[in-house]
Parts: C-alpha cells; structure tokens; sequence
C-alpha cells in the first residue's frame, strides 16, 4: 500500500523547495530549485512567475503519477510582500514586483498626506508606510500611477494564495498574508484599515478565510485536500506555538531575520516602530510583535566583498568555524568596520575598513556587528515580557559563529537550533492538519539542539 502523504511546496526568493512529509510529519522527500529572476517593465529584476508556476505543476505532476506515495493534502508557504493581480480571465496582468523596488517619493507623500499621520498610521497597521515592502502600497501606487492596469484587476492575491489558486481556480485571502507588513490591516479594529475602502481596494481583495482552511478537490482525477497558503513567517511559528508550552521568542532566518514574540499582549506603542518593531499575525488572527533585519542579505553582499577581498573561493565562509581567540582580539578594543548595503545603522563607518590580512579575522568581525543587531532585534520583541526560551530557525542556524555569538550575547535565554530548510514547510503541512502536537516534535521533528555559551566572560 501506498504511504500517505501531505507534499508543501515552500517558496522561497532563492530556494523554491518541494517536500513530502509522513503522518509523523517526518521529511520523506524533498527537492528543489533555483531560477533567475526576469525583468519587470522598468528592468527591475523580479520573480519568473511564468516559470515558477510551470515548475511547481510539473513537479506536482510527476509524483503524482509515480504512484509511489499517495498525496492526500497540499499547502503553501511563500514569501510575503508580494501580490499577484488577476484580470476577469484569471489572466496575470503585471510582473510580480519585486518588494526591493522603490517607487516614486510622491506616491507614498500622497497616501501619507491623505492618511497620516505617519506614526499613527504604523501604529495602527502594524507597519510603517515603507513602499513596495506593504502590499497594500502597491495596490495604492498602482491605482493612482497605472490607472489602465488597475481598472483590470479583478483579484489581487497574495503570493501564498496564488500559488494555492493554481491548483484550486478559487481566490482568497488569509489572515497571515494581510497581516504581514501590508498597511492593509488595523491591528485595533481587527478589519481592514479605513483607507482600504475609501480608495476602493477591498473590492478587488477576495474573501478572507480561516488559514487552516483547506479545500477538497477533484486534481487530475484524483481526492486531494487543498490548502489555501500561509505566509512563510508564520508558517515557521506554527509548529512552536503548538508543541511548546512555556514562552518563547522565535528567531526565522533567511534573506529576512525575523525575531518574533508571538506572546505579547501590549499592542504597538509608537517607540516600537521607531525601533523597527512591526506586527505579524498568527493564523488565529493574533498579532505577533515582530522586528524585521535584512541580515541574510546583508550577510550575502558582505561576504561576496570579502571574497573579493581576500581572493579565496565563493563558498570559503561556509568552512569557518567560531575562534574564541580571534573573537576577544577583535572585542578588546571593539569598533564598527562595515558599513552596511541593506540597510543604515547610526553606528556604522562611512566607510567599510577591513585592517586585517586573513579572511577568517574579517570574517568574525562582519559576524559581531551583525550579530549585535540582531540581539538588539531580539530584546526589542522581548518587550518587558521575561521570555527565557529562545528558538532560531532557518540559514544562521547552520552557521557556529553566529549562534556561538547568540549564545554569548543572550546568555541569560536557553538557546536551541532547529533544523534549517524544514521550519515553513513543516508549519505549512500542520496548518491543514488537525494533529496535536506535544513537548517531544521538535526534537523528534526539527532536529532540535541545545546550545550553551562556550565564550568566557
């Protein structure tokens, strides 16, 4: 008999993943992909959306018709901040526009100008006004700067409930999707903000379900549930919040940082957002108090200078393990050396200095001031709640400088690892299952370790 399982397909912006997992939850097949991002009409570079949606069939397709599992039930996990518009064919009407694009300063002093305050505005979302990176920007700059684009739009979905209408042919929208960072939501109201149905958005927004909704349908001849997709961040939430009883800050890692408080009940103060504090949401509708770096890409562009630098091979990083002498020279007389790509930060150099000849010093160096902001990121969330448990998830969580750092810098939270390419996936497939969970999942499932600070005071 064939074994039964539930397949996700965890789309990532690099990595597009597939896997199969068992009732036990546990990986039983995966395999992935990478493709080379297309140009949007301003050559902008932004998703093969085309191509994604030819791999994810072909894929789906052929295990299906090897018959060596029987696929009962499908999810989504995707990256968010990304919209796909549909006109009254089902047909995509623009590029998938990269969250990375800016846009035209005068859109976003137009909607702040109609809808501000500014800080009252991100208090209440959940999110400042920061152009492509909300959605629900997007829509804006769409209506009022291609007007003839938008007059088509019949549905505009997000990523995960995209990819789930591939399958489905029905649209929808879910709690996860809206609440990330969209400027969409208001937190205190629970319903979309005042300005969606002034401007008329929420016509084109489908009808919002249950994220563990799932639909039953007829595929290729054959009964298979079908998720509607969640967001990838909440996703990776999922399996702690069911199978952890004490409180935790949970830490998923990837082009994105993303340290999340799933606990806190103060909602967003005004000192939180000018501290890059914004909300997610559970699947239940709750916000999750979340602060947001983009570590893995900064990670990724400093380490390709270094490189360059230094003229060892592109995967050289990958072989350096923490050095505890190495550490305490560069901490004896610390001072900021990079200045970074991503991002700003009041402490950074005008410019990058690297005075050290070996790789691996400068090396230590980038993971220490990276490191110290994501701690200040971690605190942040923390809030005044005393939260000992501390999970990290995701790329960093294979890297031993970094979580030796962690450990060293957080030294008062019990720190654990978890496995690095199963987190949204696994929460994926939990979302359309009712299965409960205990304390022994994630050590069973995730690949769990504990880690203790080796570093002397």
């Amino acid at each position: 008999m064939r074994e039964k399982v539930t397949a996700v397909f965890d789309i990532g912006k690099t990595n597009k993943k597939f896997f199969l997992f068992d009732k036990n939850f546990q990986e039983v097949y995966r395999e992935y992909t990478r493709f080379e991002n297309i140009n949007d009409e301003d050559g902008y570079p932004t998703e093969d959306l085309e191509r994604l949606k030819i791999w994810l069939k072909e894929v789906f397709d052929r295990i299906l018709d090897a018959k060596k599992y029987n696929i009962t039930s499908i999810n989504f996990s995707t990256y968010g901040a990304s919209l796909v518009h549909l006109d009254e064919n089902d047909e995509v009407l623009t590029p998938l526009y990269n969250y990375t694009k800016e846009i035209s300063k005068d859109v976003i002093d137009s909607f702040n100008e109609k809808y501000g305050p500014e800080l009252d505005f991100a208090v209440t979302t959940g999110s400042p006004v920061s152009g492509l990176l909300n959605s629900g920007i997007q829509l804006y700059w769409l209506k009022h700067t291609k007007p003839e684009i938008f007059k088509r739009i019949k549905y505009s979905l997000h990523l995960p409930q995209y990819i789930s209408f591939i399958f489905t042919g029905i649209p929808v929208s879910e709690h996860t999707s809206i609440g990330c960072h969209t400027a969409l939501w208001d937190y205190t109201n629970k319903d979309y903000h005042d300005w969606v149905y002034k401007e008329g958005i929420n016509k084109i927004l489908p009808k919002i379900v249950s994220t563990e909704t799932s639909i039953n349908m007829n595929y290729n001849g054959k009964r298979i549930k079908i998720g509607v997709g969640i967001h990838d961040s909440s996703a990776a939430l999922l399996p702690y919040i069911r199978s952890v009883r004490k409180k935790f800050i949970l830490v998923s890692t990837g082009t994105w940082s993303i340290a999340m408080n799933p606990f806190s009940e103060e909602a967003l103060k005004a000192s939180d957002i000018e501290s890059s504090c914004i909300n997610y949401m559970r699947i239940n509708g709750k916000a999750v108090k979340a602060s947001s770096l983009f570590l893995g890409n900064e990670y990724k562009e400093q380490v390709k200078k270094l490189t360059d630098h230094f003229q060892v091979p592109p995967e050289y990083h990958k072989t350096i393990r923490f050095d505890h002498d190495i550490y305490l020279e560069i901490v004896k007389d610390f001072e900021y050396m990079y200045r970074w790509i991503s991002f700003s930060d009041d402490r950074m150099p005008k410019l990058t200095r690297i005075p050290y000849d070996q790789f691996e010093h400068a090396y230590h160096q980038l993971m220490v001031e990276l490191v110290l902001l994501q701690v200040e990121s971690i605190k942040t969330v923390s809030g005044k709640d005393n939260i000992e448990k501390l999970y990290i998830d995701g790329g960093f969580s294979d890297n031993e400088v970094y979580i030796q750092l962690i450990s060293h810098y957080l030294r008062n939270m019990k720190l654990s690892t978890t496995d690095s390419s199963l987190g949204s996936a696994l929460g994926a497939a939990l979302c359309i299952s009712d299965v409960r969970l205990n304390s022994k999942f994630l050590r069973k499932n995730y690949a769990l370790k504990k880690h203790v600070p080796v570093i002397i005071q």
